[in-house]
């Protein structure tokens, strides 16, 4: 039997990231040749371990990937894109959007994409960087003026009684006409060609066997919904695992390439990028 090549895929332990790689940890997949080896990890934590080169194949925020490109490339399936919702910006007591200037808004990671569209929509204010489970509880404390969330918090800070100041994929489809890009899959380009294509074919497999089982997949995914009942999960997974999310197309690509571009202009990021995708496969 030939000998197996051992591949690490890490992603977020989300109910819509899990949602997407149900194949992959449950053995729906033949991945021939390729030992998978699954590795869970917030975002932001996955975002350093790509800095230092660690993971084969990982979610990262396009944020970040500012700072990888030279080693990963973008698989043009498995974005996460907030077409026309996101991230948001909510707050204990009522104010409005312009009136975050200068305030104290918890962010959840200097490298998240939640980040750097918060620092384009309000370049200034005084980040407190902290786990994104934790921004929910300081906002309600009053540890902090604001604070930006991503992930179910976006659908649950009601819940709190904590008020919307901004939704920043609204501003920013709003303000572009595409939808905001704030998570990709990254490959590391010294896989080799053929490897990355067949890494390619099965992540888009894998995304495609979810939305085709959706009840299996979804059944998976509660697992990792952190409080939210079904419905509710079932419609933040339709949020963020959808069309773009099966092929980046010419829209989803132009939005990471944009994103980019007004980072560097508002000199957030160091350089300009032009990212590198890998187009996707139907079939490994």
């Amino acid at each position: 039997m030939p000998e197996r090549t051992r591949v690490t895929i890490a992603h977020s332990p989300d109910s819509d990231d899990a949602f997407m790689f149900h194949a992959f940890a449950n053995g729906k997949l033949d991945t021939g040749d390729l030992e998978i080896v699954e590795v869970l990890s917030d975002i932001e934590a996955l975002n350093q371990r790509c800095l230092r080169g660690e993971l084969d194949v990982s979610a990262a925020s396009v944020h970040a990937y500012a700072y990888i490109a030279d080693r990963y490339a973008i698989l043009s399936c498995g974005a996460s894109m907030g077409d026309g919702y996101g991230p948001v910006v909510v707050s204990k007591q009522r104010f409005a959007a312009g009136d975050l200037e200068g305030r104290t808004i918890a962010i959840p990671g200097a490298l998240t994409s939640a980040t750097l569209a918060l620092r384009l929509f309000q370049p200034d204010f005084q980040p407190r960087i902290m786990p994104f489970d934790r921004i929910l509880d300081a906002v309600a404390e009053g540890s902090v003026d604001a604070g930006c969330l991503i992930h179910e918090g976006q659908l649950t800070f009601g819940r709190r009684n904590l008020h919307l100041v901004a939704d920043l994929g609204a501003w920013w489809r709003e303000r572009t006409g595409l939808p905001l890009p704030l998570g990709v899959n990254v490959v590391k380009k010294d896989l080799g060609e053929g490897r990355i294509r067949r890494i390619a074919g099965l992540l888009r497999q894998s995304i495609d066997y979810a939305l085709d089982h959706r009840g299996e997949a979804l059944d998976h995914a509660m697992g990792y919904a952190r409080g939210l009942d079904r419905g509710l999960a079932d419609r933040f997974v339709g949020m963020y695992v959808n069309d773009l999310t099966r092929d980046l197309g010419e829209r989803g690509r132009d939005a990471i390439r944009l994103f980019l571009k007004e980072g560097f202009t508002a000199k957030i990021l160091p350089m300009l990028i032009h990212p590198e995708f890998v187009p996707p496969e139907k079939s490994a």
